[in-house]
């Protein structure tokens, strides 16, 4: 019999649409009394969150876990690989590293993978009503097929329904659908009960015929075609948001930051809230691209810090860095960044890349040694700027040292994080989320210059707006009693 607990969601390919459709049906779900959860039993990101029960899952299923209600828990994505290199990941499973692994030795280790992954959905399945699972990538990457536990793997060990959903803004769509029908085996085909079409703009009368014709041609339903929201915040998987050209206005009203986009960036929705500020312009500045003038440069997060500080150097960042100081503009580093920021990282085990050591911005009094453990922790405390609350979290393996007393820039009740420079201009420390609170981020912004601060957005409602109105995009564009169906809902206790 077929899983009447478990849906999953799978995709043509990735950014299709799976994330965003797991938070709406969580939402969904949650408004009709139903107990749910989410599920990715395998996830590749660099964008990460500390966890209720302190391990490390994707960025992703902490926003689902929000839409359900829920706080997020490692059981909600048992295997989360975090690239070092192209062809190198830290693994973390239920929340805790336990190896950096070539893909060829990850796919000798998927068995092991596996047993984490159904050990995680079992926990699950006792304790809630329903459990929606999204996929990863492409259920047909034929060369990915043995050992699976992504994606058709995972789906035929639970004996769980599949709705796959595709993009149609990127074209193709009806391709998209057969194609990777036509890579699936038969069982797994079968398994694949209806299709969603995302991110539709036009008319959609003018779709009809080929919804017909795909219907007719598989033998299986369309639950409906979701359009193209614009506007819609939803905090990414890993994908690094697409943000327009840098334009310096007639008349400076916005505050200008400017963020490297490092190769192995990590946590970049640490920033997500300063891009949805109304009097600032934020804009990641990739390879190749001129360095703008600006107010404020934040060094983001990174996977591999040394790497990343030789690309910053010969992207030209840090001479670009030093005249931004010379003319009074301010710097802040977040974890990777923050330690760029001392004189030394050291890496004496090779856990980010070849063993050695890297000479720093030298900003800071400071090295920094990188050591196995993994610090993974939520805080509270107040920033020494201003005294404001502030909440975030610790995801590093970095251990710094000062050399010299500095003013902290975060006070916690047992000890302090970071630092902040003598003459004000620069501040930096491990804690992610700096901007997601109102006041918090209103207090940074005002330390960097920005003279107006009543127009801070409330991220948070934000985010649980962009979630109901996805969840209201299921009520009013997909078929919801073909979709009860696949959920058996009418078999849950009233």
């Amino acid at each position: 019999m077929v899983n009447p607990q478990t849906l999953m969601i799978q995709g043509t390919t990735s950014d299709a649409g799976k994330s965003m459709l797991v938070t709406a049906l969580c939402r969904w779900l949650l408004r009709r009394g139903v107990r749910v959860a989410p599920f990715k039993p395998q996830n590749m990101a660099l964008n990460s969150v500390v966890s209720i029960n302190g391990g490390e899952i994707g960025r992703a299923q902490a926003v689902q876990a929000f839409a359900a209600g829920l706080s997020p828990h490692t059981d909600m994505n048992p295997v989360l690989l975090k690239p070092n290199t192209d062809k190198s990941a830290q693994v973390i499973i239920h929340g805790h590293a336990v190896s950096n692994m070539h893909a060829h030795s990850f796919h000798q280790y998927k068995t092991v993978a596996m047993n984490a992954v159904l050990e995680s959905h079992a926990r699950l399945a006792a304790l809630y009503d329903r459990i929606i699972v999204e996929g990863a990538g492409s259920p047909a990457e034929i060369n990915l097929r043995a050992n699976d536990i992504a994606n058709m793997g995972f789906a035929e060990a639970v004996d769980c329904p599949v709705i796959l959903i595709a993009d149609i803004d990127r074209g193709g769509v009806f391709a998209h659908l057969v194609g990777t029908l036509a890579l699936l085996s038969e069982t797994e085909r079968e398994r694949i009960k209806g299709f969603i079409i995302n991110r539709f703009r036009g008319d959609i009368a003018l779709l009809k015929p080929g919804l017909d014709w795909l219907e007719e041609y598989t033998g299986k339903p369309v639950l409906g075609v979701l359009p193209y929201l614009q506007g819609l915040h939803l905090e990414a998987e890993d994908a690094l948001p697409h943000t327009p050209d840098f334009i310096t206005p007639v008349e400076h009203e916005y505050l200008q930051i400017i963020v490297p986009a490092l190769p192995r960036i990590s946590n970049h929705t640490d920033f997500d809230p300063l891009r949805l500020h109304p009097l600032v312009n934020l804009q990641f500045v990739g390879p190749g691209e001129t360095i703008p003038p600006a107010d404020l440069i934040i060094l983001p997060g990174s996977k591999s810090v040394r790497a990343d500080l030789d690309w910053l150097r010969n992207q030209g960042w840090e001479l670009a860095i030093r005249r931004h100081l010379r003319y009074g503009g301010k710097l802040i580093g977040i974890c990777g960044g923050f330690q760029m920021l001392g004189k030394q990282i050291l890496d004496p085990a090779g856990l980010e890349g070849e063993p050695g050591s890297s000479q720093g911005l030298a900003f800071f009094d400071m090295h920094t040694t990188l050591q196995p453990e993994k610090l993974l922790r939520n805080m509270h405390g107040t920033l020494a700027c201003s005294g404001t609350v502030i909440t975030g979290y610790e995801i590093h393996n970095g251990i710094s040292v000062f050399n010299k007393q500095y003013k902290p820039m975060v006070y916690f009740s047992q000890n302090t994080d970071g630092a902040m420079s003598d003459d004000n201009l620069i501040m930096g420390g491990y804690l992610h989320g700096l901007f997601e609170s109102t006041e918090a981020c209103s207090a940074l912004l005002a330390w960097a210059g920005l003279d107006d601060c009543s127009q801070t957005p409330n991220y948070l409602a934000i985010c649980d707006a962009a979630i109901n109105r996805l969840a209201d995009s299921i009520d009013q564009y997909l078929d919801t009693h073909l979709l009860s169906q696949l959920l058996h809902l009418n078999s849950l206790p009233a």
